[in-house]
């Protein structure tokens, strides 16, 4: 089944624990501490591949968690880095941050990758807390944790040539004829409910990319009918071949017909209106279609061109395709969209580093991610490392500032998950 949709959680894994370790050797007396450093956690990766052609794969799990990185041993011994978790994903899969709508990345090429969410640093192991004053630390860091995110990805198909009209214009018979795509046909509207892509081979190295995309009707940019799914694919393409059918079954008139689906485009995003289209004139074995034929040119004006075929027999298919390519090498192909650059903003000033709020039980609520991952790295249950993650309080200025708040012994403070009871 066709998805081009979806919406998923990501978790990178959380870096392994440093630990508290000493030398115990014989013959070593005052060995020192030797704990080791935790691993890195795991990335989550997205990784194009050109054997996928939907998302189907993320609309039956929408939860992924990476693994952590292994805590460290003695020994001066380090934690193994955890393998990072690897999405794959279609080719023309747009990522965007669920939450503010960014852009992540878009994907566009086989074994093209992003990492969505990087894993967490391993925690430092007493090893590396010692000084001359302090040789024999007992302190060491809790792993990182790792980033978390609501993501959502968006499949545009990568073809060239996208064919608009409306329902049962001839699009899928079309597409059947000149490549060797199987899409569904029938006479009745609606027969296509999923684009399909079809290879168009010339030979001698030349083709293109064709995608029979679900049929319009009037409002379809305000996502009446598959409205938005079909003006999702067709943004890509570099080509559109309108059919419009010179005897409609409903009695509408081919020129009004032609009108509504560029209406339509206008309406979804002006630019795709803009895009280069090649007027086709379908089911031309029906009766009286040469003359709705010449009627419908003389409404789009003299100088207008439009093929005229017919599927079902080959005729016009040879001139179409050739002309489509012709086409195709004037047109360039479209960039690649690419994310944003991070910008990184250094912080000069301590109180940027944390904000001070209440909480509706009158308790102070200490914001911010620097120190969020302060506490998440501390061994709470440790006395050293609590007394160390009280230094760097008072020296990035945060007890200062919750006194100005009006804090008072007893009070209670909540810094992310955890819980602290104030006191001088």
């Amino acid at each position: 089944m066709f998805y081009d949709y979806a919406k998923v959680y990501i978790k990178s894994g959380d870096g392994g624990n440093g630990i508290v370790a000493f030398r115990r050797e014989k013959f070593v007396p005052l060995g020192g501490p030797s704990g080791g450093d935790g691993g890195r956690g795991a990335d989550v990766i997205l990784r194009g591949d050109s054997g996928l052609s939907t998302l189907m794969d993320f609309k039956y799990k929408q939860h992924y968690k990476a693994g952590r990185g292994e805590n460290g041993q003695n020994k001066n011994r380090h934690g193994a880095w955890a393998e990072p978790l690897v999405l794959r994903v279609p080719l023309g899969t747009i990522i965007r941050n669920a939450e503010t709508g960014n852009l992540l990345g878009d994907i566009v090429e086989h074994g093209q990758e992003l990492i969505i969410a990087k894993g967490g640093r391993g925690g430092r192991g007493n090893a590396r807390f010692a000084t001359q004053t302090t040789p024999a630390p007992y302190i060491a860091e809790k792993g990182e944790p790792g980033q978390e995110l609501w993501i959502t990805m968006e499949l545009k198909l990568l073809a060239d040539v996208g064919l608009i009209g409306l329902p049962n214009a001839g699009k899928s018979t079309l597409i059947s004829k000149v490549s060797a795509a199987t899409p569904k046909i029938a006479d009745y509207p609606f027969t296509t409910l999923t684009p399909n892509l079809g290879v168009v081979d010339l030979g001698d190295g030349e083709g293109f990319v064709i995608a029979d995309l679900p049929g319009l009707v009037e409002g379809a940019a305000d996502g009446i009918g598959l409205g938005h799914r079909f003006l999702r694919h067709a943004e890509r393409t570099r080509l559109l071949l309108h059919l419009v059918e010179m005897q409609p079954a409903d009695g509408s008139d081919p020129y009004d017909n032609y009108l509504l689906i560029n209406k339509e485009l206008e309406l979804f995003r002006p630019e795709l209106a803009q895009k280069k289209q090649l007027v086709v004139a379908s089911k031309m074995d029906y009766a009286d279609s040469k003359q709705a034929l010449a009627d419908f040119k003389a409404q789009l004006g003299a100088d207008a061109e439009v093929l005229p075929i017919c599927s079902l027999t080959g005729e016009g298919l040879k001139e179409l395709i050739y002309k489509t390519n012709e086409l195709l090498s004037q047109i360039p192909k479209p960039a690649v969209v690419e994310a944003a650059p991070e910008i990184k903003e250094t912080v000069v000033r301590a109180e940027d580093r944390f904000k001070i709020s209440r909480d509706t039980d009158g308790a102070f609520l200490v914001s911010g991610p620097d120190v969020i991952k302060l506490v998440s790295m501390t061994d709470l249950d440790n006395e050293d490392t609590v007394a160390r993650l009280q230094r760097i309080f008072i020296k990035m200025g945060l007890e200062d500032a919750l006194r100005e708040a009006g804090i008072k012994p007893g009070d209670l403070v909540r810094i992310g998950k955890d819980e602290f009871e104030y006191a001088e």
